[in-house]
């Protein structure tokens, strides 16, 4: 049994995989802002740890990871409009979860990004977006240049549709769907095999099962 951090730990993708490492008999440890989260996210399974992402510095996530043996990042600055959140959460929370697990000797690192972000944006971009591709590019780029063990996933559309269990998963893979029950199912696979450390794939719906994507997607 392993304890596992997840920064943004009240999110959907979060939720999903807090489920999904308790039923694999680990521990899983949500990490969040407001404690009345607490009893929720108890009640899913988890040990509840609290953090403030945006507040708190690199010491503060070293502490919030001590004992755990992986961090996943999983957190978002939402869909408000805020531009400044992109940048304090997607790319700020990412890199003082490096940092922090640096700092607590945790090697293994999941990053939750999003598909397409190193792609060229036209120049009529809307701002709110393009703060969200550059974050996440840039968390993606600090995390491949650390030297954690890392694995980076990049989902395409969010949906919350009931889990599918059958993904495209790779670094080609076209734009789609994936539902946020099998991106967790995928986080929690990756988990469990070493050989995916070092890897960045996309991951959208398709048709291998999730455990069987994984390990193609390493061949």
């Amino acid at each position: 049994m392993s304890r596992i951090a997840i920064v943004g730990g009240h999110g959907k993708v979060a939720q999903h995989l807090i489920t999904a490492l308790s039923e694999g008999g680990h521990t899983p440890v949500a990490l969040v802002r407001k404690p009345e989260q607490r009893a929720e996210l108890e009640g899913k399974g988890a040990e509840v740890r609290l953090l403030d992402i945006e507040q708190d510095g690199a010491d503060e996530f070293s502490a919030a990871f001590a004992g755990c043996d992986a961090v996943v990042f999983a957190a978002g600055g939402g869909a408000d409009g805020n531009i400044e959140r992109k940048r304090t959460v997607d790319l700020g929370g990412s890199l003082k979860s490096i940092e922090g697990a640096r700092g607590a000797d945790v090697r293994r690192f999941v990053q939750v990004s999003a598909i397409g972000v190193d792609d060229e944006l036209p120049e009529d971009t809307d701002d709110v977006w393009r703060a969200y591709v550059e974050a996440k590019r840039d968390a993606d780029a600090a995390l491949r240049d650390s030297d954690l063990d890392w694995t980076i996933i990049r989902p395409g559309r969010l949906t919350d549709d009931a889990a599918t269990d059958r993904v495209a998963l790779g670094p080609d893979v076209e734009r789609g769907d994936v539902t946020r029950a099998d991106v967790a199912a995928v986080i929690a696979a990756v988990l469990e095999d070493r050989g995916t450390v070092g890897a960045q794939w996309n991951l959208v719906g398709g048709d291998q099962p999730v455990a069987e994507a994984v390990r193609s997607a390493q061949s």
